[in-house]
Formats: structure tokens, C-alpha cells, sequence
């Protein structure tokens, strides 16, 4: 049968107090929708609908990259209820499942997804709700059950103080039968304390027509939370990145200390690499094996090979890194930099769309952009490339085995040819020849007694 998945992402989130919609929140280095995206797509569904409303050309712009979404709007914003029937439309003429999803509930994993899938089916049920078991209820839908058999469902405003004392909560996640959904969703009424259509008003409306009602019960309760403030946001980050660590952990990773190490859910680590206290690794970085990772390094959208060592405090983005290459501390890669094969980066280097060869070192100090730079190549302290001339960025090429003493400024476009000497102080305006030497300071002038002059010289005065 078809599978059709409908997100319901069209809340104001008012409790975020932000300018964001709340499903684009991210956690883990994604939007809270993101998560709910890549799980929904497991089922290999047909259609996928997001129904969106606060902010809703931003989010539609914010999700311009998944394929195969289809967007509808809820105006105004009338309980849940009201923007399943916004969806009509949208699935005219399509059969078989629907499961419903919120946008806002990131760690509800794939097995149970499917579990819910396949247990409505073999059911026959009209309707399948997720719940849990959870000790504190508070503000969640109660189910009521008439024996065994879910009866309705009653939300936290409605309740009467023996319904709240209910532990088994509704999730806002369910399948739907689609032959005769949205008549049924249409009887749903707005006589309740907020005015609103609920939702999990259609499970009475089911039962009283006879028709089969089933629940899944979920045996971790973190799966269906839901996040409505900045407090529920950060905590279920927690349990995200508690995940990841233990992940990476038991496939081989030493992570010194694992409730400071900020790592992406999109990362991947190899085996006998270290995390030292305080490192946060993002987006879709990759890192290989027996790597080390110093203290408040900031590591995103990166790969970095085998054995590399990043020292303290680097800030390192959209950047590749290989074999047996150290960079910092306090190095910053950005814009593309590419660091070759055993390469040393060291104090205050910053490189921004440059190559830097295999076993080449910048040690200390310098600015290396626009550049391309050969194997063995050796770059004094302070150097600069010049790269901008006002109008445009401009390449400097630096050869193999060449020499940059330091203190040197390279004004782009300029080449350094293979083996040659660049001595310290110098301004290279024009290309330097292959074994050639290029200084551009004067002749040292030494004058003696200037400081003895200059103390008489105010004395008079």
C-alpha cells in the first residue's frame, strides 16, 4: 500500500520568543525538521506534505533543497485538526496510509516509525495513535482507555483532575486510514477551552462509528518530545549529542569528556582518534583515524585524514586536511584551504583558498591566501600574500622547495619559482625565477652615537 507523510509545521512557536520559525531550531547542526525528514523518509512514502503557516515563504525557502515536498498553507492557524483538512488537496485521489508527523519532534527513530506503519496496517485500523508511558504528563493529551481499548483523547486544558493523573500520553504522532479521513476530520469541532480543531478528537469520532482505533506505545518517552522552548530545545540537543558520543565511543573514538564535546549527528570519526575536553565538530565533517584533537578547536564541513593533529584553539571550515599534517594553535582554515600530505601549520596562520603542499610548514604568523603552494616549501613568520588589489583577487604560486623569509609580502599576481629564495623584509612585486634570490630592502645604514645625539638634543631644549 501507498505510504503519504504529512508534517505538520505550520506553529507560531511563541514560547521560542524568536524571529525563527520554530522548526528551523536546530539540533545536532539541523533544523528540528530536518530530523523529522530523514526519518519520515524510510518509509519510502509516495507523497510528502508540509503544512506550513507562521513565516511560511522563509521555511519553504529554508527547505528548497529536499526533493519531491509538497507545501500547503495554513492560514489561519486553527488547531491540528484544521491543518490535517489543509492537506486535502494536496492528497486528492491518493490511497492507502497517511502518517502524520510534527516538525518539532526530532528523536522519534525510524524502527519505530515503522512499527507504527506496519502495526496499522495488519490491524485494519482506521486510526493508530503513538503514546507513552511517562511520569510527569503535564501538558500532553491523556488517553483514556475503555478497558483495554483506547476510548479519546483529552487534552491537559480539558481534563478533569482524575484525567490528569492519566500517565499514558498522546505523541501528536498517528497513522490514518485515507479512505474516508478528511469526512471524518470535518465532524471535528471547536467546543473546547482554546477554540480550536483538535485532532485527537477524531479518535472518539472513530469509535463512536465502530471503526478500529489502535494505539503503539513507545518504550522510551525521549522520542515523541516535543520542543516548544529554548529549555526543551537544549535538552533534547543533550540527548542527541549524548547519543553521537556514545556512538563514536563504542566505535573506537577516546572522547576525554564527553558532556563538553559538541559533535554534529552528520559527523563521522575513525577508530583511535582523541576529542580533548571542549571541541566542537560540525555539519558533515569527516575525520580519519588516530587523529588528535586539542581543547576549543572548532572543526565544520571538513574532511581531515589519518593521523593529523589539531592543536589548541584552531578554527577550522570548509577545509581538507591529509595524512600526518599538523595545524595550530590558533590556526584558522577557511574558503576551500587544502592542506597536503605531512604539511605543518602552526601559531596565528590563517589560510583561505589555499593549497599548501606535501611536508610544506608556515610555522608562525602569516596570512597565505589565493595561494598555491608547492611541496617542501618553507614560509617565514609575518609573511602576506597580497592577494587583493582593490577590484579583484589575485593567485600567487609558490614552487617547490622554494624559501619565504620572513616578513615578506608577495603582491599578487606574483610566482615564486621552484627552489628559490625570498630573503626576510622583502616586497616581491614581479616573478622570482627558479633558484634566484630576491631581496627588495636597501643597504643596512648604521649610524653611530644617534641615541647619545638625540638625549643631547633635548637636553638643550
Amino acid at each position: 500500500m501507498n505510504t503519504h507523510v504529512v508534517i505538520l509545521a505550520a506553529g507560531k512557536g511563541t514560547r521560542m520568543k524568536s524571529a525563527r520559525p520554530k522548526v528551523l531550531h536546530r539540533v545536532a547542526g539541523q533544523p528540528l525538521i530536518a530530523h523529522v525528514l530523514a526519518t519520515a523518509a524510510v518509509l519510502n512514502p509516495t507523497t510528502t506534505t508540509v503544512v506550513i503557516g507562521h513565516q511560511s515563504e522563509t521555511l519553504a525557502v529554508a527547505l528548497s533543497g529536499y526533493r519531491g515536498l509538497t507545501y500547503v498553507v495554513q492560514e489561519p492557524q486553527l488547531g491540528t485538526g484544521h491543518a490535517l483538512l489543509t492537506s486535502e488537496a494536496a492528497l486528492a485521489g491518493q490511497t492507502g496510509t497517511l502518517i502524520l508527523l510534527s516538525g518539532d519532534v526530532p528523536l522519534l527513530t525510524a524502527a519505530t516509525l515503522k512499527m507504527l506503519a506496519d502495526h496499522h496496517r495488519t490491524t485494519g485500523a482506521s486510526a493508530t495513535v503513538v503514546t507513552a508511558i511517562v511520569d510527569a504528563p503535564h501538558g500532553y493529551g491523556r488517553i483514556v482507555r475503555s478497558g483495554e481499548q483506547i476510548a479519546r483523547i483529552v487534552e491537559e486544558k480539558d481534563a478533569t483532575p482524575g484525567e490528569k493523573q492519566i500517565r499514558e500520553i498522546n505523541s501528536g504522532i498517528y497513522a490514518f486510514a485515507l479512505e474516508g479521513l478528511f469526512d471524518a476530520v470535518r465532524r471535528i469541532g471547536a467546543d473546547n477551552a482554546q477554540k480550536e480543531y483538535y485532532l485527537p478528537d477524531l479518535v472518539a469520532i472513530y469509535r463512536e462509528r465502530g471503526s478500529i482505533v489502535e494505539t503503539v506505545t513507545v518504550s522510551n518517552p525521549d522520542e515523541i518530545r516535543g520542543i516548544n522552548s529554548r529549555l526543551e530545545l537544549a535538552a533534547v540537543s543533550r540527548i542527541v549529542r549524548d547519543q553521537k558520543t556514545a556512538e563514536l565511543m563504542a566505535a573506537g573514538v577516546t572522547i576525554e569528556d564527553p558532556a563538553t564535546a559538541y559533535v554534529d549527528a552528520g559527523v563521522t570519526i575513525g577508530a583511535d582518534t582523541i576529542l580533548h575536553p571542549g571541541v566542537s565538530i560540525e555539519g558533515s565533517t569527516t575525520i580519519g583515524g588516530s587523529c588528535e584533537i586539542h581543547s576549543g578547536a572548532r572543526i565544520v564541513d571538513s574532511r581531515i585524514g589519518d593521523r593529523v593533529t589539531i592543536l589548541n584553539h584552531c578554527v577550522i571550515t570548509n577545509s581538507v586536511i591529509a595524512d600526518d599534517a599538523s595545524v595550530g594553535p590558533f590556526a584558522h582554515l577557511r574558503a576551500e584551504a587544502d592542506v597536503r600530505a605531512r604539511a605543518k601549520i602552526g601559531n596565528f596562520v590563517e589560510l583561505k583558498k589555499t593549497v599548501l603542499g606535501a611536508g610544506s610548514k608556515a610555522n608562525h604568523l602569516a596570512y597565505l591566501g589565493d595561494a598555491t603552494v608547492g611541496a617542501n616549501v618553507n614560509i617565514g613568520a609575518g609573511t602576506i600574500t597580497c592577494n587583493y588589489d582593490g577590484v579583484k583577487k589575485n593567485q600567487t604560486v609558490i614552487e617547490d622547495g622554494a624559501f619565504v623569509g620572513s616578513d615578506s609580502q608577495l603582491i599578487a599576481p606574483v610566482t615564486i619559482g621552484a627552489g628559490a629564495y625570498v630573503g626576510s623584509g622583502s616586497t616581491i612585486r614581479k616573478d622570482v625565477p627558479a633558484g634566484a634570490l630576491a631581496v627588495s630592502a636597501g643597504q643596512q645604514r648604521t649610524i653611530e652615537n644617534w641615541v647619545g645625539d638625540r638625549v643631547k638634543k633635548r637636553e638643550k631644549k
